[in-house]
């Protein structure tokens, strides 16, 4: 054996979004970029604000020596708390410095979280559909992910979440906005949901936490805001990273805040930053920490997804696609004409159109479609979605 069973497996069931990309770079090399549509990657097609690259260009110039050297763990104390200024921003509870770890990104600050907190065996609910890499996440750290389905139209099911809740629950992991959804969570629900896992947390003398991977946060439409997991929840924590509003996924750079009613919650930083150093990250990339605080108000024109969306919404619309239309991210996840989405998005293949099927993300019946891509490729591709729901 090569590699070792876990990552032997592991490889059995990689994901679909990756295949897809793959997929699509082998038809590009056919037939040409122009005739290939890729929905596939969520990978911003917007370049960052142009502040971006003004506060990278003064950063490099600064001769100021040991700039690029190692940092507390924790990241840089000014940058900790410009970001719990910014949560402040959008939260009543007053965080400070000591409640905020740069991590790697959102997936570097998710390994952090699970590896302090859970014990073998420990389970997280998951809501369905989800980012499916939260699985492997979770193997990373012997946890186990506990699948729960949300309601047809994506809206949180407080009784599937609540029959799920056991004595080895350690965390539920919401993600608002949704990938692949595009599905914001309402206050209401969120309120009902916080409740649920306050009495829960209650009977069994030791808090459930409730972990918010929110990399979407500013990417929303129609006056829709997402709601404050920290207010909502005092045994909370929030992952993140900006990739997504600042277009800037290659960089690496995010953040994890505790809410600062958390019980024990010295302790639990304590074990982010201890994790942080031991899983390799050792601290989150100097260069970007240094820039972050002066780019927190910054984001991409989410103005240019929501035409997208709507370009997107309205092409399919007229060609019989059934959706729910999302209120943030830069995902559709429309049903599939026939129940098999697999074989579906194999006759989506045979026009060049690359999407996901919906059952790598916990969904089957529905298929992901990225609109992070030039309007050129949502009006190109049109005709061969109309055509594909005409042959099945």
């Amino acid at each position: 054996m090569a590699v070792a069973d876990r990552i032997e497996e592991s490889l059995s069931r990689s994901s679909w979004i990756r295949k897809m990309f793959e997929e699509g770079a082998r038809r590009k090399a056919l037939y040409g970029a122009d005739k290939v549509f890729d929905f596939s990657l969520g990978n911003p097609n917007l370049e960052p604000p142009a502040r971006f690259r003004e506060e990278i260009r003064k950063l490099m110039d600064d001769p100021r020596p040991g700039r690029h050297g190692y940092m507390p763990n924790a990241g840089y104390l000014e940058t900790r708390q410009a970001v719990a200024d910014h949560v402040n921003s959008y939260t009543k509870d007053a965080l400070d410095a000591d409640h905020v770890v740069m991590t790697v990104g959102a997936g570097g600050g998710l390994n952090v979280v699970f590896r302090t907190l859970l014990n073998p065996g420990d389970e997280v609910v998951i809501l369905k559909p989800y980012f499916v890499e939260y699985d492997f996440y979770l193997d990373n750290h012997r946890g186990r992910p506990v699948h729960v389905p949300t309601r047809e139209d994506f809206s949180l099911d407080l009784d599937a979440v609540a029959g799920a809740v056991c004595d080895r629950t350690k965390a539920v992991l919401i993600n608002y906005p949704n990938n692949p959804t595009g599905r914001v969570c309402t206050s209401g629900e969120l309120e009902k949901l916080s409740a649920m896992l306050a009495d829960r947390s209650s009977r069994l003398g030791r808090p459930i936490y409730l972990i918010s991977d929110e990399p979407y946060r500013k990417i929303v439409f129609d006056g829709v805001q997402v709601p404050s997991v920290i207010d909502a929840y005092p045994d909370s924590l929030v992952v993140t990273s900006f990739s997504k509003d600042l277009s800037v996924p290659g960089e690496r750079i995010g953040y994890v805040a505790v809410g600062p009613r958390m019980v024990g919650k010295d302790k639990v930083v304590a074990g982010l930053v201890f994790a942080n150093r031991i899983l390799g990250f050792v601290n989150a990339p100097a260069l970007m920490q240094r820039a972050i605080p002066s780019l927190l108000n910054e984001t991409v024109d989410v103005g240019a997804y929501r035409r997208k969306r709507d370009m997107l919404c309205e092409g399919l619309s007229s060609c019989g696609y059934e959706f729910v239309v999302p209120k943030g991210t830069f995902y559709l996840f429309p049903r599939t004409p026939v129940a098999d989405d697999v074989a579906f998005v194999q006759v989506l293949q045979e026009e060049n159109i690359l999407v996901v099927p919906g059952s790598g993300f916990g969904g089957p019946g529905h298929m992901r479609i990225a609109f992070c891509v030039d309007d050129r490729v949502i009006e190109n591709a049109l005709p061969g979605f109309e055509r594909a729901i005409r042959k099945v």
